[in-house]
């Protein structure tokens, strides 16, 4: 290992590492300002200038690797000259009103270090670009260091920034638009981040005070988990950065993660509870509040059972809150009536995966994504809805590796993409199996991995030969060729990594969907080794956790089956645990429905506005006794059919643990206090469970000592302790806490036996078809800018972005109906109607349509129908039948 001296002292290095980053190890606060850890060395500031010995001129650090022998001088009278005269060149370009408003940028930090003064002019305002809602360009303080053009294409890949011009009069601009707000910017913020100036800014930038704090905590948005550092003053959220280290977002974040915080100080949040009277909302203390859910829920178990109660977990609380919320129904209640929104998306993934692979999770991790050869994209559309996954990919993709998409639209990484397979929507099974079928055909299978790992070869050989792609084609509307083509480059390039979405799993043969994904890797080889796997992207920050907590009536914490765990469980619960089978969330529905279903608690989850088929879910709804809502907000379950509103703290108010979708288990911190009464559902859950007499059972003085009875009860988990998770997470299986975690899993062999079994799934076809009166197939979806029912972005900047849904549709279609790109239709189906604002968008094919769902006012989930998975009920979102029509004609048909 190469020996430097810097400064006089001696370090080892690593072979190929930097002088600046030698530095820094040692705690030299060696000045940069083109140089940012997340981007390629530049070199084109030349503050970080160092001096070597035998050397006749002084080296840039961040370009010089540190090798054996070499002595390093990074200050002398000269090198301080030298950074001075620096300093006070750009100091033409920094206005004194920036330079004090902004003290924390880089620039600014260092001008105060060496006490250069500011000499630049404020730039009119005419001058500055105010285009875009939440950045803010001011291009007279640019120092020219090109941050912003590299982040943007080395680690966000957008390609915005561009510098044009030469010397003196190089300019930076939004690429061909006009302003930034016209360019294809994403507002991922990391332009902003890594300027050193005043250049880029976001609109609520503001200076750290004294009384200010940071706070390391995870994302509440998606299921990546990104890590962030929340800046608080008092009860206020000021903004929000990402965690520099974080291994799974790299010092990155999207547009909602960075700046779609604004929902937490919404005058509308709830601030006490709440309970329906005859004339509106009234007031409650906590205690009588809890004393009448608790009234509530003890006079309907002891009427009508415990089975007439359901209590549904949430994706936005933590793992150690919906821990409490199953072992509420389960020892307090005596149901299995137990679920969380998992159900309606990434249900069928967990079957799958643990019906073939023994784990029903994600095989990889989000590191094998820079490890992957070729990647295949089933139904997700990562730079979209999982945005940081997505700019990993699409930069390993922009690095060489192969990208096949599958999905009925033209998404985003369409566009880097080898192959793109454009499917009728719910022909998935046909089209994987014709993807197998080749493989199988012509010999293009990892022998070595089918004869060691893998069971019913033979089965899956006789089914698999009778699904040619020719017979698919026909089916799924994707020429045989390009099945061919796209099998022979998955099975070519290793390793191959698969992600999936609901793209997949949201129809009746979801889970099925998955299996023959599934089917694909097994024949490949591509499970158990770097760079490869299955890997759901699941939708929400805890979705995974919620369930994996047991939030699910078939399953304990950790996923484990009732009967395999009961007996630990009844050991360290002191109670038995019901051995009638629950109802998940849509056979509660289906139990409210027939009138046998009579209360509901429902927690961080607006089921109305999401749930489909809205006018029968209503109807369902409407027959329950007690329905308690426990939110941020009144949501639209609250608003139409809530009888009690219990007001919860959101993810910057507590403490506890997310789960992402590798696996990793990461720390949430409180940051800020929760507004009027509001309490962390764990609390609320724990106040009712005593007002029940189960408050021994419920005893935790914090999140932690909740998390310790989880890992008592999980043996995957019993290795991730709180003071392991100060940074980065662990991914389990991690089963002591000298276990570093699991980033790979069925490496030697699946979770249930050495051999995995292929499954022959027959296509069998969706009751959602088309006709005259409904020619068009409607999928639905998220968008970049919003989230889920808007309950949270719809009250921040980033509606500003994306004010309301639209119906995406052909232009051809559009024409062929007289309609143009703004209008507002009428989208009807067998099941209901709503009304939408037409965009017109190239990437749709005839016959195809696609709407957003995260405007409430919308009302969509009106529209989609109430047809299921086949084996754990998801429901099929991304197929529905309808009839497009200019408002003014559905108003007069």
């Amino acid at each position: 290992m190469p020996v430097v001296e810097i400064d006089g002292r001696k370090l080892d290095v690593a072979p190929g590492t930097t002088v600046l980053e030698a530095a820094r190890h040692i705690g030299i606060d060696l000045p940069t300002l083109c140089h940012d850890p997340r981007l390629r060395p530049a070199g084109g500031c030349r503050i970080c200038a160092v001096e070597i010995a035998g050397e006749p001129h002084p080296r840039m650090a961040c370009t010089t690797a540190a090798t054996d022998g070499m002595s390093i001088t990074t200050r002398s009278p000269a090198l301080e000259g030298f950074r001075r005269t620096i300093l006070a060149w750009m100091a033409d370009r920094i206005s004194p009103a920036s330079f004090d408003a902004l003290p924390g940028k880089e620039l600014h930090m260092l001008m105060r270090r060496y006490g250069v003064e500011p000499r630049g002019q404020p730039s009119p305002e005419r001058e500055r670009d105010h285009s875009h809602p939440i950045i803010k360009v001011d291009m007279a303080q640019c120092i020219d260091c090109f941050r912003c053009v590299r982040i943007c294409d080395e680690v966000q890949g957008q390609f915005v920034w561009h510098a044009v011009g030469r010397g003196a009069e190089t300019e930076i601009v939004p690429g061909d638009a006009s302003d930034l707000a016209s360019s294809d910017c994403v507002a991922c913020g990391a332009c902003v981040d890594t300027c050193p100036t005043a250049a880029l800014t976001d609109i609520f930038s503001t200076a750290f005070r004294d009384d200010d704090k940071w706070t390391r905590s995870t994302c509440a948005y998606c299921g990546v988990g990104c890590e962030i550092e929340i800046h608080s003053r008092g009860s206020q959220v000021l903004e929000i950065r990402p965690a520099a280290d974080s291994p799974v977002s790299k010092g990155h974040l999207c547009s909602k993660g960075r700046y779609a915080f604004a929902f937490n100080a919404s005058p509308d949040r709830l601030r006490q509870p709440l309970k329906r009277g005859h004339d509106g909302w009234e007031p409650l203390g906590w205690d009588v509040a809890l004393n009448s859910c608790a009234k509530e829920f003890t006079r309907i178990a002891g009427t009508f059972g415990p089975d007439a109660i359901g209590v549904l977990g949430s994706a936005r609380a933590t793992n150690e809150e919906n821990y409490l919320l199953q072992k509420f129904a389960r020892i307090v209640l005596g149901t299995n009536n137990v679920d969380c929104c998992a159900r309606v998306c990434h249900a069928p993934s967990a079957a799958a995966l643990k019906a073939m692979l023994g784990t029903g999770a994600a095989t990889n991790s989000f590191d094998d994504i820079e490890k992957a050869s070729a990647f295949l994209i089933v139904g997700a559309n990562p730079t979209g809805n999982h945005p940081v996954v997505g700019a990993r990919i699409k930069q390993r993709v922009l690095d060489g590796a192969k990208l096949i998409v599958i999905d009925p639209r033209r998404i985003e990484l369409a566009d880097y993409a080898t192959l793109h397979l454009a499917p009728r929507p719910g022909t998935n099974v046909p089209l994987l199996n014709a993807l197998a079928h080749v493989i199988v055909e012509e010999k293009l299978f990892d022998a070595t991995f089918i004869r060691e790992r893998i069971a019913a070869w033979e089965d899956f050989g006789r089914f698999i030969a009778g699904w040619t792609p020719e017979r698919v084609a026909a089916i799924c509307g994707v020429p045989a060729g390009a099945i061919r083509d796209a099998a022979r480059l998955y099975a070519a390039a290793s390793p191959a990594m698969a992600f999936h979405g609901l793209g997949l799993t949201e129809h009746t043969q979801g889970t099925e969907g998955v299996m023959a994904l599934t089917n694909l890797a097994l024949l490949t080889g591509n499970l158990g080794k770097p760079g490869a796997g299955i890997n759901p992207l699941r939708g929400q920050n805890n979705v995974q956790g919620a369930a994996h907590m047991g939030c699910e009536p078939a399953s304990l914490t950790g996923a484990i089956a009732i009967e395999e765990g009961r007996s630990r469980f009844e050991a360290i619960w002191k109670t038995a645990i019901p051995t009638r089978p629950g109802h998940d969330l849509l056979g509660m529905i289906d139990a409210a429905a027939a009138g046998s279903l009579k209360a509901l608690w429902v927690v961080g989850y607006d089921i109305l506005a999401t749930l489909p088929n809205m006018n029968e879910t209503r109807e369902a709804l409407s027959n329950l006794e007690f329905i308690v809502v426990q939110d941020l907000f009144i949501n639209e379950t609250a608003r139409h059919l809530a009888h009690m509103v219990l007001p919860a703290a959101s993810a910057f108010e507590k403490d506890g643990t997310f789960m992402n979708s590798e696996r990793r288990i990461q720390r949430v911190r409180k940051a800020v206090t929760p507004p009027g009464e509001a309490l962390p559902d764990w609390k609320i859950v724990q106040e009712i469970a005593a007002r029940m007499g189960h408050g021994s059972s419920f005893s935790f003085a914090s999140s932690e000592a909740i998390w310790n009875e989880i890992r008592a009860l999980w043996p995957d988990g019993r290795g991730i302790a709180y003071d392991r998770l100060e940074a980065g997470g662990l991914q389990w299986p991690c089963r002591s806490e000298s276990d570093p975690g699991t980033e790979i899993m069925h490496v030697a062999q699946f979770a249930h036996a050495r051999a995995a079994p292929l499954r022959c799934i027959d296509y069998i076809p969706s009751e959602e078809v088309t006709d005259d009166e409904f020619p068009f197939l409607l999928m639905t979806g998220r968008d970049l800018y919003q989230f889920n029912a808007g309950t949270m972005t719809m009250r921040t900047d980033n509606a500003k972005l994306r004010p309301t849904d639209t119906l995406d549709m052909a232009p051809s279609d559009a024409a062929r109906l007289g309609l143009q790109a703004g209008a507002r239709v009428c989208v009807r189906s067998r099941h209901g109607e709503a009304q939408l604002t037409l965009r017109l968008d190239e990437g749709m094919k005839t016959g195809e349509v696609f709407a957003t769902f995260h405007d409430p006012e919308n009302v969509l989930n009106r529209v989609t129908s109430p047809h299921r998975d086949r084996v754990v009920h998801a429901p099929e979102y991304k197929l529905t039948a309808v009839a497009v029509e200019r408002l003014e004609s559905a108003h007069h048909r």
